[in-house]
Order: C-alpha cells, then sequence, then structure tokens
C-alpha cells in the first residue's frame, strides 16, 4: 500500500503592490567576468566535476560543498596599448570533501583546477592557466558533530550516496523564494550584460571586457542605466580612442534598450572616465589588478539582485546537489515560479522553508502566492498538483544539476 505524503502547502492571492506598480524601483546584474561571478561559476563547476568523477568512478558520489571559493586579483602592466598580467590569479577553495574512497584517491586539486581553469578562460580574454593561475585548496575531511566516519572519508561504496536515495533528507535549515515573471527594468538589466558578453557583441567589439556590472533604476516610467565595461589595454591607443570605442558601444547598448522598452532611456557607460580614467584592464576584469571576490555576494539565482524583490541570502553554488536544499530549493523555486506563471499567466512568487533531516521531497511549508488568484478551486488545486511534482521530482533535479548544469549566477 502506497504512503500519502503530507505535504504542507499554501496557496494565497497576492494583494500587495506589484513591482511594476510600485514608483520606484532599482535592479543590479554583476557580469560573467566579475569577480563574485567568476567565484560562483567556479564553485559550481567544481561541485559538477566532482560529482561526475564520483558518478563515473564509483556510481555514486561523495559529499562535499565547496561554497567558500575566493578569487585573490593579480597584479598588471596597464598601458594604452599593452596589457599584460604579472602576478596570477590566486583561487582559494575551502570547504569539505572527501581526497579518497578506501583506498582509491579522488583527484581533487586536479578536478579544482580543471574548473577554475574553464571558467577564467571562458570569462577573459588570452586567459593561460600556466602563467596567471594558481589554486590554493584548503578542502578538508574532518567529521562533524554527530556524523559518522563515513561522511568525509568514506570507507567503501556503501559509505557513499546514491541519486535517488529514499532516505536522504535536508543537509540544513534553509529559506528560499522567487518569482516570476521579471519585471520590464529586470529583463532590460540583464540583457544588458548578456549582449555585451554574448558572442555577437564580442565578435564585433573584440576590445571589450566581461566584468560588466549593470545598474537600473525606474522612476514612475522613466528608465535610467549606468554600466561599467572595460576594455582591453592592448586594444586602445590613446584615451580619444578609447571614448570613440566606449561611444560605438554605448550606441549599441541604448538601441537595445530603447528598442526593447520602447523610448530612449538615460544611460550612462563608464562613469569613471569622467576623471579621465579609462577603464581598461588585461584580460578583462578588476581581478587583473587585485580584486577579490567569493561565492555568494553577487548575483540570487535569477542572476540578479533585487533588493525591492523577496529573494534568499543562501549561496547555491558549490553545494552539493543531493542533500544541499540552500541548493536544490533555490533551483526549485525558481523553476516553479517560472512554470506557474506560464500555466496561469499570473505574477507568482514561492517560498519553501525546510528545516534539517526533513524528507528532500517534503520541505515543512511551501507558500505560493499569485496575484490575481481566482475563487475558482481548479485553479488553486492546479497550483498544488504542480508543487507535489516538483517536490516528487528532486532526483531528476539533482541529475540535471550533475548532468547538464543549471546556471545560479
Amino acid at each position: 500500500m502506497a504512503t500519502t505524503i503530507e505535504r504542507h502547502i499554501a496557496v494565497y492571492a497576492d494583494n500587495d503592490t506589484g513591482i511594476e506598480d510600485l514608483p520606484y524601483e532599482l535592479v543590479e546584474r554583476k557580469g560573467v567576468g566579475h569577480p563574485d561571478t567568476m567565484c560562483d561559476a567556479i564553485a559550481e563547476r567544481a561541485s559538477q566535476l566532482y560529482s561526475r568523477y564520483c558518478l563515473d568512478n564509483f556510481g555514486r558520489i561523495a559529499h562535499h560543498w565547496f561554497d567558500k571559493v575566493m578569487i585573490f586579483g593579480g597584479e598588471a602592466d596597464l598601458d594604452y596599448g599593452r596589457g599584460e598580467l604579472t602576478n596570477p590569479y590566486t583561487v582559494l577553495f575551502a570547504g569539505k570533501g572527501a581526497y579518497r574512497v578506501g583506498e582509491h584517491q579522488i583527484p581533487l586539486v586536479p578536478i579544482l583546477t580543471q574548473a577554475a581553469t574553464e571558467v577564467l578562460t571562458a570569462v577573459s580574454t588570452g586567459f593561460d592557466a600556466d602563467r596567471h593561475l594558481t589554486v590554493d585548496c584548503r578542502i578538508v575531511d574532518h567529521q562533524g558533530a554527530g556524523r559518522g566516519n563515513s561522511r568525509y572519508q568514506p570507507q567503501t561504496l556503501d559509505d557513499l550516496v546514491e541519486i535517488g536515495d529514499t532516505t536522504l533528507v535536508s543537509n540544513d535549515t534553509n529559506l528560499l523564494h522567487s518569482y516570476a515573471p521579471f519585471s520590464r527594468l529586470e529583463q532590460a538589466v540583464l540583457d544588458i550584460e548578456q549582449l555585451i558578453n554574448g558572442p555577437a557583441f564580442k565578435q564585433r567589439n573584440p576590445d571589450t571586457g566581461w566584468d560588466v556590472k549593470v545598474f537600473g533604476s525606474r522612476n514612475v516610467e522613466s528608465f535610467s542605466f549606468v554600466v561599467n565595461m572595460p576594455f582591453l589595454a592592448n586594444g586602445i591607443r590613446s584615451f580619444e580612442h578609447y571614448l570613440e570605442r566606449k561611444q560605438a558601444c554605448h550606441a549599441e547598448i541604448l538601441a537595445l534598450l530603447t528598442e526593447q522598452l520602447g523610448s530612449e532611456p538615460t544611460l550612462l557607460v563608464n562613469p569613471t572616465d569622467r576623471n579621465g580614467r579609462p577603464y581598461l584592464t588585461a584580460l578583462g576584469s578588476v581581478a587583473d589588478t587585485g580584486d577579490v571576490g567569493a561565492v555568494g555576494r553577487g548575483n540570487r539565482i535569477t542572476g540578479l539582485i533585487t533588493p525591492m524583490r523577496s529573494m534568499s541570502i543562501e549561496a547555491p553554488a558549490g553545494k552539493n546537489p543531493l542533500d544541499h536544499t540552500g541548493k536544490l530549493y533555490g533551483v526549485l523555486a525558481r523553476q516553479l515560479a517560472v512554470r506557474l506563471h506560464e500555466l496561469l499567466g499570473k505574477p507568482v512568487e514561492t517560498h519553501l522553508f525546510t528545516s534539517k533531516e526533513a524528507p528532500l521531497d517534503n520541505p515543512d511549508e511551501v507558500v505560493v502566492r499569485v496575484r490575481g488568484l481566482s475563487d475558482d478551486p481548479a485553479e488553486t488545486e492546479t497550483i498544488r498538483n504542480e508543487v507535489e511534482a516538483a517536490l516528487g521530482a528532486t532526483v531528476d533535479l539533482t541529475r540535471r544539476i550533475i548532468v547538464t548544469g543549471v546556471t545560479m549566477w
């Protein structure tokens, strides 16, 4: 006889003022070349590669969390027509993980190095790991209170966790939120960064860097944007040339925004050069000149920083996809909000709370708020069924995170 799971699912009408009806809105995005975003990407890639290695060699996954990655920037020799990294980046990995399963050693440091190399190569120009990267591994396999010796020091395959293990429970107490759809301002901020760091723009403008930061504001129907966008020093001949190149990029960005918003917004690119200081880098990031980044200090799972929305401060990147609900439920909340908005055609907020040791498919509370929720019980039933389906598919979500990857920044 099948066991019925009693889940705590609440569905409410959202009667607060909608984001588009607020008189003022602020949004930020740190681009893929920002040191904080680099750290998120490196941490998540490390978890993905580590999990895949375990699956390929053991059929199961060793417990780990690599969500305490930091980048200590290097040093660069910069001038017009010249940009060279003279001291490398240092990527520090701190966290916990298994170094071996019995006598089988896991090549942890090479895995971490591969993760850092792949990410930094993708979000910089001219990156060479042999010259530009140092990896500092501080991952430990110490045991926590109340844990058996097998958690980070597994002796046999039975000490590892299989994807789909029905005994898996939440590794922590977490509170996660998400929403859909994006507001006009949120979508515009995201689109600007993705334009600048997209392949077509980079092909047209190969002298642009990757450490793009976008700020957007809306005052009633007046939109304003500030874009910080570096240029590669070896492609800029003079300050005048820099201003010419900046103006050309400014025109592209403004054209995108004007088409998207239906009117021309205010756009300021690289405000620091108002004092005669061009934004130049060697490889495309302020990490070239010593800036430091850390996991969790940048974008939320939506890819944005939205202080006027419900958002979690969880840092999901690098956490174990098996049972770290700060990661699993963060992705689930986001995907569930998008799914419900697509089904209902209405703005949706999702909120999940779980206590430590709660079954993965049964968090303590799930709350869904819908703007314009109808009195028809069928709509509420549709929402409940979608929540049930999402919670029942955490195993599939884990596989997706490991195999295909889910962007969380």
